[in-house]
């Protein structure tokens, strides 16, 4: 298998995140975003959407999205099991990365592409180009602060987002939070479920990746 990453970016760190809680050891090739390498004509031709990650299996099969690639481990490597064991688990692991990804990831990055400087012109991944638009950023801020009450609400009643074993779902929310730093926003100090969740994921191996 090949993994494509990139050391910078949230998404491809969630699968990265993911790979090493497997205890696995895949041939790695970092493609820089900030020298537009996703963009060349070598890694358009292993994946014509040019976004990271990517893993390409051993058979050529090209997976290019984070949730094809969990799923993928998931099947081919089942221990330790990080997407559920019983249909109920999977459920919730499947319903809290739905919810962290729209209701987190989404309005993050709506605010980090539509302010940032350096993505003028490029606010969309991908090879084509969209130009900023400052209303999705107002509104993204917004929902970023809705997106901690959610967060807090459930940590309150869970150890972790999907219940009460560590998952997918906490990968994907752990990468969200960190990095909503990029847009100066932090979980609020009287969120304190919140927090200590957080830290208790920042304390695996994995999480330094």
């Amino acid at each position: 298998m090949i993994f494509y990453d990139c050391s910078t970016a949230p998404n491809p760190r969630r699968a990265r995140m993911f790979i090493a809680e497997k205890g696995l050891a895949i041939e790695t090739r970092d493609i820089s975003i900030a020298k537009g390498e996703q963009l060349s004509e070598e890694f358009l031709k292993v994946n014509a959407r040019g976004t990271i990650p990517v893993l390409v299996t051993d058979d050529g099969t090209v997976l290019a999205e984070n949730l094809g690639i969990a799923a993928y481990l998931e099947a081919a490597f089942p221990e330790p099991p990080l997407m559920g064991v019983s249909p109920e688990e999977k459920g919730m692991v499947m319903m809290w990365n739905a919810i962290v990804e729209q209701q987190g990831g989404l309005p993050i990055a709506e605010v980090l592409r539509n302010t940032s400087p350096h993505m003028k012109g490029r606010a969309i991944p991908g090879p084509l180009d969209f130009e900023q638009i400052p209303e999705l950023a107002e509104r993204g801020r917004a929902r970023v602060g809705f997106f901690f009450d959610q967060l807090e609400e459930r940590l309150q009643q869970s150890p972790y987002l999907a219940g009460d074993t560590f998952s997918l779902a906490d990968i994907t929310g752990f990468v969200f939070v960190d990095f909503a730093r990029v847009i100066r926003t932090r979980i609020p100090e009287g969120n304190a479920a919140t927090l200590d969740w957080f830290e208790r994921i920042r304390a695996r191996p994995s999480a330094a990746l």
